[in-house]
């Protein structure tokens, strides 16, 4: 294939597949059982597990925004994009498996937090590959259709996921029933997270996919002036540039909610692992629904629409949330809240894959990973230590909702673009 091809539908779908793959570790790990367990069961208490949790989340979001540009950049020059995509992915599955070793109350919380982050550094860094092969597969026409089905299809991933570690592991009447005094039963998800990510990212990753081979030879040098040339190229009379720093915002606003909404359910309304398993089920659920419902809107309406919409649905529902004095208001505010995720996160991957110049894909992904995690660091530690300090996660993921206000505001300052067109 060359830089032009499209991708047939066996290789579309083998490219989707990997969202129902990955999405494992950000539900499994970082959101619902691997976050609620350190801050309940490993960390000393709750709210310095929570210090503890934003901050090593921050510094592998740092992590992520210094090298995947400079990681997309030696792609483009030295190709070999299923190779990247195989490497990055190990980084994440086998730190993920290795978390069975954490045990409650165990003396390796720092080596726990190092895993979450490499794990994490590895899951951010496979998406840069992964979403520069997009534009190369899908008709432009189709972009925003098989971004958010992607998108639709990770969420069904995660529900899958989340089912069988509920039914299968964690539930009284566990299909596979493990030692609870060491906490096994909780511990085996996160190899079933390591496993899952594994089995279904298979199918891609022994693809052939479009673009040329690895080279033997890496020209560090051209491809740092390659990405220095693009990033020269950013003014801020450029839309690009605005619509990274704003997708920056509100991208740091879900990661934040993201790496903290277990944590939050499991502290403000005492839910304990069951119970923030279930919720995490029906917020898979409806935020599945609204990435495929928005999925023909974004090739109608343009991505920036699509965006700006789903982050007037997040900031509503996020207050509801925020604002329930029950466990009943919490879980209708919080599953409304999952039905604009996926539409913000697929029609953002669906506005950079139409004016990404073909020669220089990965490394505007990179900057498009970076945009999501320049300040990655800011917002967990802001909710991390804006709940050490106040003693309330109210005030603590209030932070969210600034953040996602200004990217909006910033958004709006974009022109619309055209759907079915590469600018």
């Amino acid at each position: 294939m060359t830089e032009s091809d499209t991708g047939t539908p066996g290789l579309l779908r083998r490219w989707a597949l990997y969202d129902f793959a990955n999405s494992a570790f950000p539900t499994v790990i970082q959101t619902f059982i691997f976050a609620a367990y350190f801050t309940r069961q490993v960390a000393p208490d709750p709210i310095t597990g929570s210090a503890l949790w934003g901050t090593a989340i921050g510094l592998s979001g740092l992590l992520v925004a210094v090298l995947s540009p400079i990681l997309g950049a030696i792609a483009d020059q030295g190709g070999g994009i299923r190779a990247w995509l195989i490497g990055t992915t190990a980084l994440c599955v086998l730190p993920t498996a290795a978390l069975w070793w954490i045990t409650p109350h165990s003396p390796y919380l720092i080596t726990a937090l190092v895993l979450v982050g490499t794990a994490a550094l590895g899951m951010e860094l496979a998406s840069v590959f992964y979403n520069s092969l997009l534009p190369r597969l899908a008709p432009v026409e189709r972009l925003g259709r098989w971004s958010g089905w992607g998108w639709g299809l990770g969420y069904a991933g995660g529900l899958g996921c989340l089912l069988l570690a509920l039914f299968g592991l964690v539930s009284e009447d566990a299909w596979w029933p493990l030692p609870r005094g060491d906490a096994s039963h909780v511990r085996a998800t996160f190899v079933l997270a390591a496993v899952w990510f594994a089995v279904f990212s298979l199918p891609l990753l022994t693809a052939r996919l479009p673009g040329p081979q690895l080279r033997r030879r890496l020209e560090l040098g051209k491809s740092l002036g390659s990405l220095w040339h693009t990033l020269r190229g950013l003014t801020w009379r450029s839309p690009l540039l605005r619509f990274l720093i704003a997708r920056m915002l509100y991208s740091d606003g879900l990661a934040t909610l993201f790496a903290f909404g277990g944590v939050y359910a499991a502290g403000s309304f005492a839910m304990d692992e069951s119970q923030v398993l279930a919720f995490g089920i029906g917020l898979n659920i409806t935020a599945g629904l609204g990435a495929v419902v928005f999925a023909p809107l974004d090739d109608r309406l343009g991505s920036r629409n699509t965006i700006a919409l789903a982050l007037v649905g997040l900031l509503l529902a996020g207050a509801g949330t925020l604002l329930a004095q029950s466990s009943t208001g919490f879980w209708i505010a919080g599953l409304a809240l999952g039905i604009f995720v996926g539409p913000a996160q697929a029609a953002s991957r669906t506005l950079l894959a139409r004016v990404a110049p073909p020669e220089q894909r990965a490394q505007v992904f990179g900057l498009f990973s970076l945009s999501g995690k320049a300040t990655a660091f800011l917002g967990p530690m802001l909710v991390g230590w804006v709940t050490f300090g106040s003693g309330s996660q109210r005030i603590g993921m209030a932070v969210i909702l600034v953040l996602w206000l200004v990217g909006l505001g910033l958004l709006l300052t974009l022109p619309a673009d055209r759907p079915g067109a590469r600018e």
